[in-house]
């Protein structure tokens, strides 16, 4: 038995012929090379599995790798964690303690507001009577002026008295004259003062005998009616006239114009600035009382603006002029006076003329002062 024989599990046979020889070979070729490719087959699958066990291994090892460097990771993450939770934890603490702390401020601060609206209306109080007082004040600087004022006009009329009473005295020595500052206007006609004797020189007749004196009576008649006549009332007008009414001389720098002088200030200065330089000047600010002086004003008055002495400080729409005269001529701009912004309690005088009022902390750049004229 031969081996293919063998192999194929079969018993002997005959012998063949040429062409069973041929078959033989060629079926035996056959299996040959199936049993080749098989091994190459199986040799591939095994490499194939090797490869696949060698991948398998490769990634188990490198997901064990992975694996702990996650792990390593997390625990890194894990302690950066527990430091970030510690970390917060002060953190709210020290927040706690910081509202705790600006809960005592805010506490501390309303009570500091509460104490300072207390001081406030108390402030607010001690203003309104110092208001009260200041007006007070005023009325009774004003008071005080107008009764200075008419005592002034008293003392005049007792000292115009005086002086007639001193001429009357004078005239009865024969030979004795008045100062040459005593003039006195005379009373009575030429002719009548020409037949009296020098004893009455100085005297007068009264108003119902002086006719009949001067011009039906002799010269002796006038002498025994000279007893008759009494001093005369008219007092030197030097002293008992208003200064500045017959006078026109004014201080250097100073306009003359009806019977008063006019100073135009110039530089910034508020209301009340202006007012003390004008008191320092021997002035006031001025007083305009009739359109020929607000014309000489208009031509002279700082082209930006000037204070004058006009203002309701005391009684809020009531002007008073600085010689307390009354508002007897108003030359206001259209719309004024209209008390707008912080409150216009002064006037000033705009380039045309014109009166404004306006706030008296504001400054203008000039200012006009007024005085009576001297001799």
């Amino acid at each position: 038995m031969t081996p293919h024989s063998r192999a194929e599990g079969r018993g002997p046979r005959p012998a063949m012929g040429h062409q069973e020889v041929t078959k033989f070979s060629r079926r035996r070729r056959s299996c040959c090379s199936r049993g080749t490719q098989l091994a190459l087959l199986a040799l591939v699958m095994t490499a194939l599995w090797a490869g696949l066990l060698t991948l398998l291994l490769l990634w188990h090892w490198e997901n064990a790798r992975n694996l702990k460097q996650l792990e390593e990771t997390a625990a890194q993450n894990v302690s950066q964690v527990s430091k970030d939770l510690e970390t917060h934890k002060s953190d709210q603490m020290a927040q706690k303690s910081q509202a705790a702390q600006i809960m005592q401020d805010m506490e501390r601060i309303q009570a500091e507001q509460k104490r300072m609206e207390s001081e406030e209306s108390a402030l607010s109080w001690n203003l309104d009577g110092l208001r009260a007082d200041l007006s007070d004040l005023k009325s009774r600087g004003l008071n005080e002026m107008r009764q200075a004022l008419d005592s002034l006009g008293r003392l005049q009329e007792e000292v115009g008295k005086l002086w007639i009473e001193l001429r009357a005295s004078n005239a009865q020595t024969p030979g004795e004259t008045l100062p040459p500052t005593l003039r006195v206007v005379p009373t009575a006609p030429a002719v009548a003062l020409s037949t009296v004797p020098n004893t009455a020189s100085t005297l007068v007749p009264t108003t119902t005998t002086s006719t009949t004196a001067s011009t039906a009576m002799p010269s002796t008649t006038a002498t025994t009616t000279a007893t008759t006549m009494v001093p005369t009332t008219a007092a030197p007008l030097s002293l008992s006239s208003t200064p500045g009414s017959v006078c026109n001389t004014c201080p250097e720098a100073w306009i003359y114009f009806q019977k008063k002088c006019y100073y135009f200030g110039e530089g910034s200065k508020k209301w009340l600035e202006a007012r003390y330089t004008c008191e320092n000047l021997h002035g006031r600010l001025v007083s305009i009382h009739s359109p020929e002086e607000q014309d000489f004003l208009t031509k002279r008055a700082n082209w930006r603006g000037s204070w004058i002495g006009l203002r309701d400080l005391d009684i809020e729409g009531e002007f008073i002029w600085m010689d307390n005269q009354p508002l007897d001529y108003s030359n206001w701009q259209p719309g004024e006076p209209n008390d707008a912004g912080l409150g216009e309690n002064c006037v000033m005088m705009l380039s045309s003329g014109k009166w404004n009022d306006a706030f008296c902390g504001s400054k203008l750049h000039g200012w006009v002062c007024d005085r009576l004229a001297t001799c």
